[in-house]
C-alpha cells in the first residue's frame, strides 16, 4: 500500500530580469513526475547535479508549493493534512549537518524543539525523550548540553536524524544525509539508518548522486534526469541489467571494489540541457548515443517492462 504518491507533480519558477522585471522565461525544475513510495521500504532517487532531486524533496514535504499536479500522503492531499499533523508525520534529514543545525543551540534544545512546538508531553517528559532519542541514535544523554561545533560530522548527523525522528514520524525524507562526510563515517550513518528503519517502520525517500550508497541502502531506485523520471524499478534488478541508455552512463562511472573488473566506460558528449528551455522528444535525446528521429520528435512516458521496472525511452517501446 503505498504511503506517498505523487501525480504528476510539476514546479516551475519563473525568471524576471530587466529594469521592468517582466517575466523572460521559465525554470522546469520538476516536470511532470509520477512516483509512489510504498509503507516501510527504502525509495532512491537519483540522478545529477542539477536535475530535480532537493526540489522534488522540498516539494513532497510541502515547503514548496508545487506548480500543479498533487501530493498524496496517506491518502489524502497534503493540502488537506493540518499543517500541524502533517509535520509529525514526514520529516527531513538535510544534506550538511553543519549547516542545518542551529549552533547557537544546544543539543537538547534542538531535538526537543518539535516537541516543544507540538506541545508533547511535559517539560521532565521531554526531557527523558530527547535522551531516549539521543541513545537510540548512539550518542550519550549528557551531550545533550553541548553546542553543534563540539561534535564531529557523524555525530552532527546523527543529532539530525534524533530531531527528524522526535515527533515519530512514518515518512523521512533523507537529502543527501551522507555526501558531507567521510567513508567510513557514512557506512555507520547508513548502518543507523537501516537499523532504525526496521526498529521504527519508517519509511524513506533517499536522495544520493552516490550510486554505490543507494544500492546498499533502497529498495527500489528512481533515475532523474532534466525534472523527470527516466527510468525507475527494484534496486537490484536496476543495477544489474539497466535498460534506459541515461541509467547505463551513470552506472558505468560507478567505482567498483574489484580492480580486476573494469565496465567500459559510457560517455556522455554535450552539456546538460538547461531546464529553461528543455529539448523536445525525449529530454535526454542530444546527449544519448542510441537515439533515432523518433526521440527527437515525442517524448516517451514511462513504460512497464516484464521484471517490474518502467522505462521512458522507445528503445524499450512494446517490450
Amino acid at each position: 500500500m503505498a504511503l506517498l504518491e505523487l501525480i504528476n507533480v510539476t514546479k516551475h519558477y519563473k525568471v524576471s530580469g530587466g529594469m521592468l522585471g517582466l517575466t523572460t522565461g521559465t525554470v522546469r525544475a520538476v516536470d511532470g513526475v509520477n512516483l509512489s513510495v510504498d509503507r516501510g521500504e527504502t525509495l532512491g532517487l537519483v540522478g545529477e547535479s542539477g536535475c530535480g532531486k532537493s526540489t522534488l524533496a522540498k516539494c513532497i514535504m510541502g515547503l514548496e508549493p508545487i506548480t500543479s499536479g498533487e501530493v498524496v500522503f496517506g491518502n489524502r492531499s497534503i493540502n488537506a493534512w493540518d499543517e500541524k499533523k502533517l509535520r509529525s508525520k514526514m520529516q527531513m534529514i538535510f544534506q550538511d549537518p553543519y549547516s542545518s543545525l542551529n549552533p547557537r543551540q544546544k543539543i537538547g534544545s534542538i531535538i526537543r524543539e518539535g516537541l516543544d512546538i507540538h506541545d508533547i508531553g511535559t517539560r521532565d517528559e521531554r526531557r527523558e525523550k530527547v535522551a531516549e532519542l539521543l541513545k537510540l541514535v548512539g550518542l550519550r544523554p549528557e551531550h545533550g548540553q553541548r553546542y553543534p561545533h563540539e561534535f564531529s560530522g557523524g555525530q552532527r548527523q546523527r543529532v539530525a536524524v534524533a530531531r527528524a525522528l522526535a515527533l515519530a514520524p512514518t515518512l523521512v525524507v533523507c537529502d543527501e544525509p551522507v555526501s558531507a562526510l567521510d567513508v567510513s563515517v557514512q557506512a555507520q550513518v547508513l548502518g543507523l539508518l537501516k537499523d532504525l528503519q526496521k526498529r521504527l517502520n519508517l519509511t524513506y525517500v533517499f536522495i544520493s548522486h552516490d550510486l554505490s550508497v543507494v544500492s546498499h541502502i533502497c529498495d527500489r531506485v528512481a533515475v532523474m534526469y532534466l525534472g523527470r523520471i527516466m527510468e525507475i524499478g527494484p534496486s537490484e534488478i536496476l543495477f544489474n541489467a539497466p535498460r534506459h541508455p541515461y541509467t547505463k552512463a551513470l552506472l558505468s562511472a560507478v567505482l567498483r571494489p574489484d580492480p580486476s573488473v573494469r565496465p567500459e566506460r559510457i560517455a556522455l558528449t554535450g552539456d546538460l540541457p538547461s531546464p529553461m528551455d528543455p529539448p523536445k522528444g525525449c529530454p535526454f535525446h542530444p546527449r544519448c548515443p542510441e537515439a533515432f528521429d523518433k526521440c527527437r520528435k515525442e517524448r516517451p512516458e514511462l513504460m512497464d517492462q516484464p521484471d517490474g521496472v518502467r522505462t521512458a525511452c522507445w528503445l524499450h517501446a512494446g517490450l
